[in-house]
């Protein structure tokens, strides 16, 4: 918990500047979200001139030395395409790649899915064995927990007051946590008013309108290495 709150002091605080080219906020119109249609943010809250966001996408930096120069792109959203929460770290591409590939090949990649699953894969890609010259394709090893473990799994608020009749504080912020995430917070909120940043209209059932904050040559990944 202590090296969590190292982190925390360590994220670069958010500028007036920083905020432009650094952070998207959003809010969500009408749309079609996995073949139902649904009303606008301001039609299910029935307040017209709300100004509230329903989504953020930002890169920021930890500035430590482990992590410098690192960005770390955070996206949350109401009314999205899918409904899922995982954390993907993206290899650093090689130098020099030592196998002979006439197109660029992908980035290893370790996504640790917690919901609606929970299931950690490491995505690396491979050469096919056999005759047909030097072809790829991403394998992954996995470890998921449904597969694994037959046992009924327990639902995370179910882990949590376990966790609290057992005593084990190791899921919980302590309060220097918290408020040196908000004070981190406050930087992103201030920023915004300052910059009078606006959002961004996005339709229900999209991934958001998260892209001009990334740097040249990524993406977001918006599905399944499977598909």
């Amino acid at each position: 918990r202590n090296e969590k709150l190292k982190v925390l002091k360590a994220l670069r605080p958010m500028t007036k500047e920083s905020a432009l080219t650094d952070t998207v906020k959003g809010q969500y119109t009408r749309g079609n979200v996995q073949g139902t249609q649904v009303n606008s943010y301001l039609e299910d809250i029935g307040a017209y001139q709300s100004k509230t966001e329903t989504f953020v996408a930002l890169k920021t930096y930890i500035d430590n030395f482990r992590w410098k120069n690192v960005p770390f792109y955070l996206r949350t959203g109401k009314r999205m395409k899918k409904r899922y929460s995982e954390i993907v770290i993206n290899f650093k591409e090689i130098a020099h790649n030592i196998f002979p590939a006439k197109e660029k090949l992908n980035n290893n990649k370790l996504i640790i899915r917690l919901q609606p699953e929970e299931r950690i894969e490491l995505i690396q890609m491979t050469k096919i064995p056999g005759p047909g010259g030097y072809r790829y394709k991403p394998i992954a090893l996995s470890l998921d927990y449904m597969d694994s473990f037959k046992e009924r799994l327990p639902e995370a608020y179910e882990r949590l007051l376990i966790d609290v009749i057992r005593g084990n504080q190791t899921l919980f912020m302590r309060q220097d946590e918290l408020q040196a995430a908000w004070q981190w917070i406050e930087t992103v909120t201030d920023s915004w008013k300052q910059s009078q940043q606006t959002n961004v209209l996005y339709e229900a059932g999209t991934w958001g309108p998260g892209d001009s904050i990334l740097d040249p040559g990524t993406s977001w990944i918006t599905k399944s290495w499977r598909d």
